[in-house]
């Protein structure tokens, strides 16, 4: 089978940014909405050859994708190619009965919630619209609306979270019951506006992040959740399906995907891509007829191998070690397995629990 089979679309379109958001978005803009989505089918159309047949999963990401207007996100859905996976990013307060029920009838499969956390106070201070109650609002009309696989993603490390606050959030979030939870470290980028505010607290929170990460696998996993990667959970279903994102696995697992919108990266074959983050310039060349104006990197065999290693071994399966000989420092994974951080058979490596908690040191350290 030819082609990548993971489908990523970017629509970067906010009511508002977020302090601490590093992402490719653009605030309003709803007279846009309608150009962007014929530019994202434009896109498509002149990269269909990339794409394998059929699909395996089709992401939609941002920016908030449910903040685009709902006649247009409903035409992209219903022009995008079939797939096994398909999932939307959505902040609690766009959800509506109509949005649900819209995005179930277009086929999304899938509905990744930004709830990051449950504490009104830290909710204001990482500037995000929606309330407690939102979140709980939108997993309720999901449901209603027959949504039966539901993320919910949440940071740790705010300025002014307390270890309660962490545990409290994590048990807001299980008595949900999404079927996967994504947790995630909060990364600021320095000289960002929320650096020059928090810049203090933010230092103060990184000399933590090891205690939270800790807390959050140890109650996450005594709830019978799989901490698949390092930083996704999903339920153990008792259906026989496989609730991790399947997607995100893609990424993980080194295979090839396509990226549509403004932003968006793509890794095909030995070559990544990387689209123009500028939206006139992307309206202007495919309204032309034209890809748009992309950034290209050549991927090298040592390159692909290396990244193969990082991205595979935040998995809990072992890493198959077909190919990646080359990639790997002998006396690193001597002392990495003499310090019981990872076990290798012949043809596989895999990070134990422990290593999995040290994650990148242990990587680095492995790598030739």
């Amino acid at each position: 089978m030819s082609g990548a089979r993971h489908l990523y679309v970017h629509l970067p379109f906010c009511a508002h940014r977020c302090g601490y958001c590093d992402f490719v978005t653009v605030v309003g803009r709803e007279g846009q909405h309608r150009a962007y989505v014929d530019a994202l089918l434009a896109e498509l159309e002149l990269e269909r050859a990339s794409l394998g047949d059929p699909l395996e999963t089709v992401f939609l990401g941002g920016g908030t994708p449910t903040f685009t207007a709902l006649p247009e996100l409903v035409r992209l859905l219903e022009a995008l190619p079939p797939a096994s996976e398909v999932t939307v990013e959505a902040n609690p307060e766009t959800v509506t009965p109509e949005l649900a029920r819209a995005l179930r009838t277009a086929g999304v499969t899938r509905v990744s919630l930004g709830a990051q956390t449950f504490q009104p106070g830290l909710l204001r201070v990482l500037e995000r619209a929606a309330g407690p109650d939102d979140v709980r609002r939108a997993v309720r009309l999901l449901r209603d609306a027959g949504f039966d696989n539901v993320s919910l993603d949440l940071i740790y490390g705010i300025p002014g979270q307390s270890s309660a606050d962490l545990e409290a959030d994590l048990e807001e979030a299980l008595a949900l019951e999404p079927e996967h939870l994504s947790c995630y470290e909060l990364e600021a980028k320095p000289g960002t506006r929320f650096t020059h505010a928090h810049g203090d607290e933010l230092r103060r929170q990184a000399e933590a992040m090891e205690d939270y990460f800790e807390r959050v696998v140890t109650v996450l996993t005594a709830a019978g959740l799989r901490w698949y990667e390092t930083a996704n959970f999903c339920r153990r279903p008792t259906d026989g399906r496989d609730l991790r994102s399947r997607h995100n696995l893609a990424y993980w697992l080194g295979r090839d995907y396509l990226g549509l919108g403004i932003g968006a990266v793509s890794t095909i074959g030995a070559e990544r891509r990387r689209n123009t983050p500028r939206l006139g310039r992307y309206l202007e060349s495919l309204a032309a007829g034209q890809p748009p104006e992309r950034e290209l990197e050549e991927l090298g065999g040592d390159v692909k191998a290396r990244e193969r290693v990082m991205l595979g071994l935040r998995l809990d399966e072992p890493l198959r070690l077909t190919g990646l000989g080359h990639a790997l420092d002998p006396a690193g994974l001597a002392r990495v397995e003499g310090l019981g951080l990872a076990e290798r058979t012949d043809s596989t490596l895999t990070l134990t629990e422990r290593g999995r908690y040290l994650g990148g040191a242990v990587t680095a350290e492995l790598l030739a």
